[in-house]
C-alpha cells in the first residue's frame, strides 16, 4: 500500500550569519519549497528528485525522509520530490527549506506528529550529515519552519527568541551560485568580535542595523561586492546584507524603497535577478 504526503517550508534571509560565532539570526521570506512524498512498504530505500535540477545531489531530502521513518520505526521507502521558488545555492536557505518540507511531507504521509522544535532539529541533523552546512544552520532552519525573525545559538541548539515584523523584501540573486561548504571559515572567524556586536543588536530587535553590519563584515571576509549594500543605503534602506555565505543580497524595505532599490540594483552591471517578496510570519505548512 502506498501513502502520500505533501508540505512546504520557507526560504529565508540572513540577519546574522552564524559561521563566525555560532550565533545567528534570520527571517522567513514568502518564497516556498514544496515537497511531495510517496511511501510504500515494498522497499526500504528512499529516492529523491529536485525538479529542474536532474543532476543535483539529493542526499539531504532522502536523509530527511529516512530519519522520520527511522524515528517511528517504520520499514518503508519510496520517493521524495521537491520543487522550489527559492533560488538554489544563493544564500536564501534552500537547503533548510528542502529538509523541513521533506520531513513535514513524510509526517503528513504517515499521519504522525513531531514536536515542532524536534522537527527542526531533525532537519539540522540531516543537513549536517549531508555536509550542506557548516554550523548546522539552526537559525536558517527555524526561520524556514516558524517564519518571522528568529535568533539562535547553533552550538547549544537553542532558539533564543522569535518575533514578527512586516516588511517588503528585495533580493538580488546573481547568476553565480555559492555553496556553504566552500566558505572560508577561518576568515569568517576573524571578524567574530564585530559579528558579536551585530548579534547584540539583533537581540534588541534592531534587525536592520544588525543585518547591515553583518553584510559589510561578511562581504569583507568572504570577498563579495559591498556595492549592493551601498546602493541600498543611498536610497534610505536601513537593513541590507549579504544573505548567508552569498552570493545573494537581501534588504528590508517599504513600498517606495522597493521600486528605487530594484532600479539601483538592476542598473549595476552584474547578471542576476531582482526578486520582490515579503517577510512571511506564518511559517511552514503540512498537507495540501
Amino acid at each position: 500500500m502506498a501513502v502520500k504526503g505533501s508540505a512546504y517550508a520557507l526560504g529565508a534571509g540572513t540577519v546574522i550569519n552564524a559561521i563566525a560565532t555560532w550565533k545567528g539570526a534570520a527571517f522567513g521570506i514568502d518564497l516556498k519549497t514544496f515537497a511531495d512524498v510517496e511511501l510504500t512498504d515494498d522497499t526500504s530505500s528512499v529516492s529523491g528528485t529536485i525538479q529542474g535540477m536532474p543532476d543535483a545531489d539529493t542526499q539531504l531530502i532522502e536523509r530527511s525522509v529516512s530519519y522520520v521513518l527511522e524515528y517511528f520505526g517504520l520499514e518503508m521507502g519510496g520517493t521524495v520530490i521537491t520543487r522550489s521558488e527559492v533560488p538554489l545555492a544563493s544564500g536564501l536557505k534552500s537547503s533548510s527549506a528542502a529538509a523541513n518540507a521533506s520531513i513535514l511531507a513524510t509526517l503528513d504521509a504517515i499521519g504522525e506528529e513531531l514536536d515542532p522544535f524536534d522537527t527542526v532539529k531533525m532537519g539540522v541533523r540531516a543537513a549536517l550529515d549531508s555536509k550542506v552546512t557548516i554550523t548546522g544552520a539552526l537559525d536558517d532552519a527555524c526561520a524556514s519552519f516558524y517564519g518571522g525573525f528568529v535568533v539562535t545559538d547553533n552550538k547549544t541548539m537553542e532558539l533564543l527568541k522569535r518575533t514578527e515584523h512586516e516588511y517588503e523584501v528585495m533580493i538580488f540573486a546573481p547568476e553565480k551560485r555559492s555553496f556553504s561548504s566552500g566558505t572560508n571559515v577561518d576568515r569568517s572567524r576573524m571578524i567574530s568580535p564585530w559579528v558579536d556586536m551585530a548579534f547584540d543588536l539583533s537581540m534588541e530587535d534592531n534587525f536592520e542595523k544588525a543585518m547591515t553590519l553583518n553584510g559589510f563584515l561578511y562581504c569583507g571576509a568572504l570577498g563579495f561586492d559591498p556595492e549592493f549594500l551601498m546602493r541600498a543605503l543611498e536610497i534610505g534602506v536601513e537593513g541590507v546584507t549579504l544573505s548567508g555565505t552569498g552570493p545573494s543580497y537581501v534588504a528590508l524595505v517599504n513600498d517606495e524603497q522597493a521600486g528605487l532599490l530594484e532600479d539601483a540594483w538592476k542598473d549595476y552591471d552584474v547578471s542576476g535577478n531582482v526578486i520582490r517578496t515579503k517577510v512571511n510570519n506564518k511559517g511552514a505548512h503540512k498537507g495540501t
